[in-house]
């Protein structure tokens, strides 16, 4: 079923006619017994584009999962339907309430996934953090939006854009959107959640919370803060760009501190998505363009290292590098795709990041030169840190005593990483389709 989801969704991307910046495929449901409170979805060329990662990530993780779960099994395929469907119904959402829902469902299935499924004794700890941290965050973004009702009569984006606020009712309602995105990005300093249920999540899970989950802040950014609330956005440019820059920075440093792979690759998604909200803060086509890209890139290359990682946690039930080394000579497979994406997250010239990447920086320095000096400074962090993890990894000293017991990788863990390596280079080499949206 995945798989026809997955088929469908590129169907549907067929037949969006380009030319147009309506919505389409719109389906109005009313859903409760209030005027102008519908259930209303409807996609355009930029959610499609999410759709498409969503719907294109859970066979992968399916396949990822398969084989790593050895009790209730049937409990957890039947999930991956229900995951699916609520990063879905975020991308085509075209009213706030629903845009509200559908994120906060998400926690339940995560907060069982990462409770039940995990991997170490702090399970239970990162769950609650994962839970709270972000519910407590989307109070704000709910209050938000009652108060838009309570004012307009309705929660529909597109009549709110032609609904004119006072300036300071832009930036109160501003704050509380503000006070509630970052949380899901993650930004500094409320970043905390997302690395603690990354690491002790099972694969599948980190999986989704790097590559699907975490679009959910910045796809709320571009498609309902920015647009309904222009004058406060320009005033509060400074306050995205200052804990942006230091999350860059900040991340990178402590990622080469990390002694555990899984810690090392749950900080990087980090770094990327706060290179997202700066050129999503600049007012120009360049930084929203690059944004884009980015978060589509960042959904399979912080998705693929996690299931690089899993392939010899899987064999030896140990994430610390220290007990890594040589596995080169005996995982030469598994060390060249590890290689390719290692080279994706440093943003590579003709990988998917590098153009998001660059486009971010072109429209921060047209916006804000030291802004993007430092954030250019992150990326040279980037790529201090990952070449750092492989050579200690892969070309390290050999620990005979524990790679001798490992094997390479074998056809499913390959199948796997294949759709991860030609959307890279498809996004890298020919991005221009993207752009198109």
């Amino acid at each position: 079923t995945s798989l026809i989801t997955f088929l469908y969704s590129l169907f549907l991307w067929i037949r969006l006619e380009n030319d147009t910046a309506k919505f389409q495929f719109v389906e109005t449901i009313r859903w409760l017994p209030y005027p102008n409170i519908n259930f209303y979805i409807g996609i355009d060329g930029i959610s499609s584009f999410f759709v498409i990662l969503t719907t294109f990530l859970t066979p992968i993780r399916i396949l990822v999962g398969l084989y790593s779960v050895k009790s209730y099994e049937k409990e957890y395929m039947i999930a991956f339907p229900v995951r699916e469907s609520f990063p879905i119904a975020v991308s085509c959402s075209l009213d706030l309430l629903i845009f509200y829902v559908f994120p906060e469902s998400v926690l339940i299935p995560m907060f069982i996934i990462i409770g039940v499924r995990g991997s170490r004794q702090r399970k239970i700890k990162a769950a609650y953090r994962f839970f709270l941290y972000t519910l407590m965050g989307s109070l704000f973004m709910l209050l938000a939006i009652l108060f838009i009702s309570f004012q307009t009569g309705t929660t529909d984006p597109q009549i709110l854009l032609t609904t004119e606020f006072s300036e300071r009712r832009q930036i109160l309602l501003r704050i509380a959107l503000f006070a509630s995105f970052p949380v899901k990005v993650p930004m500094v300093p409320v970043h905390i959640r997302l690395p603690e249920a990354h690491v002790e999540a099972p694969t599948a899970g980190s999986v989704t919370s790097a590559g699907i989950l975490s679009k959910s802040g910045t796809y709320g950014f571009l498609r309902f803060s920015i647009p309904m609330f222009p004058e406060a956005t320009l005033h509060s440019t400074p306050f995205i760009y200052v804990p942006s820059v230091i999350a860059i920075i900040y991340t990178s440093l402590t990622t080469i501190r990390q002694i555990d792979l899984k810690k090392i690759i749950a900080y990087s998604p980090v770094a990327h998505m706060n290179f997202v909200t700066i050129g999503m803060f600049s007012p120009n086509i360049q930084g929203i363009e690059g944004s884009i890209l980015l978060m589509l890139s960042h959904g399979l290359v912080s998705s693929a290292p996690s299931s690089c990682v899993g392939a010899p946690y899987d064999r030896h039930k140990t994430r610390i590098v220290k007990y890594y080394g040589g596995l080169v000579s005996t995982m030469p497979i598994s060390s060249t795709i590890f290689l390719f994406f290692t080279l994706a997250n440093m943003s590579l010239p003709g990988t998917s990041s590098f153009i998001g990447e660059f486009l971010i920086l072109v429209g921060a320095f047209q916006r804000n030169s030291l802004v993007a000096t430092l954030a250019a400074l992150g990326m040279i962090l980037g790529a201090a840190y990952s070449p750092w993890l492989y050579n200690r990894v892969v070309f390290g000293n050999s620990k005979p005593n524990f790679i001798l017991k490992f094997s390479d990788s074998n056809r499913r863990e390959v199948l796997i990483f294949l759709p991860f390596i030609a959307g890279v280079i498809r996004m890298g080499v020919y991005p221009e389709v993207f752009l198109e949206c």
